[in-house]
């Protein structure tokens, strides 16, 4: 596989045919109906990459996922992610925008970008855009690519910038849209999450591995963590942490109740590291210590 990393946006541009960026820290441009070069198989970037698109022929993949539907999409890429092409010919118009984290300086959105978990997604978790959305995106991208050939001027970056904030906001309110509108597969989501951390603990993988992570379980499920978390937040109300640790405490209640091991055993069984860590995060998620609940079911049990 040839791998193409693009250390500037004009680098970027070149590489595709397209005019260089009028500022090197900033692009932005109308996709045509082009084939990816042959050259060209991976790429990789070392700046921000917002794209919408559709495909007419080729796929690409992300990690081990195939993206290949003529149905329009937004990605959100940040520096250094691999996304892979294979003959990859666009259906009508797209657009995309590239962003150097210099461009950001002294600006909100330097911290701001850094908080949107959708850059952390995979192309299969992409935002599959309503035909209404679809316009509100090139509405915004229009105004930015207006005042980005209009003659610069001291308003220009935070006219531009002010655009791209209101994009962001948008996709993440079209995520969440999203979220809603696809709740049967999030539903199977959180059925496959849990029976993997019933399997996780009941073979034994938690006492020789430890806790389970976020990172495991997603990939496991094929899905990225960040992604996760937010469907399962969407789903639940809960995050995938929030929600192993449920399941943790739960299994200690019913191990301090049901079986004759002492507080340590059952820490290291269910994969803490050391007992004082186990709890309190017991302490937190109960409201008591793991020898307080204990002791007080032992009460009830004698009393009853």
């Amino acid at each position: 596989m040839s791998i193409k990393h693009f250390k500037t946006i004009s680098e970027l541009h070149n590489a595709q045919g397209y005019p260089l960026p009028e500022n090197p820290l900033f692009g932005l441009k109308q996709l045509e109906k082009r084939t990816t070069p042959e050259s060209i198989t991976a790429v990789s970037h070392d700046f921000y990459f917002i794209c919408f698109k559709r495909l007419k022929t080729g796929n690409i993949w992300y990690g081990k996922t195939k993206y290949d539907s003529d149905s329009g999409l937004m990605y959100f890429m940040k520096p250094g992610q691999l996304i892979t092409l294979h003959d990859v010919q666009l259906n009508g118009k797209g657009f995309s925008i590239e962003i150097h984290e210099d461009f950001l300086m002294g600006h909100p959105l330097f911290s701001e970008l850094k908080k949107y978990n959708f850059f952390d997604y995979e192309t299969s978790e992409a935002l599959y855009l309503t035909p209404k959305e679809e316009k509100i995106m090139w509405s915004l991208f229009n105004k930015m690519e207006t005042e980005y050939h209009n003659n610069p001027d001291e308003f220009s970056k935070t006219i531009i910038l002010s655009h791209l904030d209101s994009m962001l906001k948008y996709a993440q309110r079209f995520y969440k849209r999203q979220f809603i509108d696809r709740k049967p597969l999030s539903g199977v989501t959180v059925t496959k999450f849990n029976q993997r951390l019933t399997k996780y603990f009941n073979t034994g993988e938690s006492e020789e591995k430890g806790l389970p992570s976020v990172n495991l379980m997603a990939e496991q499920l094929n899905i990225s963590p960040k992604y996760l978390s937010d469907l399962l937040k969407q789903e639940t109300g809960k995050t995938a942490i929030e929600l192993i640790h449920l399941y943790v405490i739960s299994e200690a209640k019913n191990m301090l109740v049901e079986e004759n091991k002492s507080i340590a055993e059952i820490a290291y069984q269910l994969g803490f590291e050391n007992p004082p860590y186990f709890t309190r995060l017991f302490k937190k998620e109960v409201g008591m210590s793991p020898k307080q609940f204990k002791n007080n079911i032992m009460n009830e049990l004698i009393d009853s």
